[in-house]
């Protein structure tokens, strides 16, 4: 039987995987727009670009999964003892949104249409 503590509200699973899809999303353009010219500014995906594309989305989206699994796991909880790390699944998403958009952006400026 599950108990109350186990159990998590459906939205948490919708935010969580909209997370992960935009994470995959963000993985697929970043490669695309590097391919195109573009450089990757996060320092710490960086040197996984130059590398095997298969192992850096296998990194990346890893680390957001993992990220979220703990977030969704937490999301009850107040982070710093006053933000509630539910407002922090929602900013992430928020986030990932706004990277992807600025993406498709910078992708359409690259391409000749």
């Amino acid at each position: 039987m599950v108990s109350g503590r186990d159990w998590h509200h459906p939205q948490w699973l919708a935010v969580a995987m909209l997370i992960v899809l935009f994470s995959c999303a963000d993985a697929f353009l970043t490669l695309t727009l590097i391919d195109h010219g573009a450089y990757e500014v996060n320092p710490l995906m960086a040197p996984l670009v130059g590398g095997s594309a298969l192992a850096f989305a296998m990194v990346k989206i890893g680390l957001t999964a993992g990220g979220v699994v703990l977030l969704t796991l937490l999301a009850r909880m107040k982070a710093f003892g006053r933000i509630p790390v539910s407002l922090l699944l929602y900013t992430v998403l928020a986030g990932y949104g706004v990277l992807v958009l600025y993406e498709f952006r910078l992708l359409q400026a690259a391409l000749p249409f």
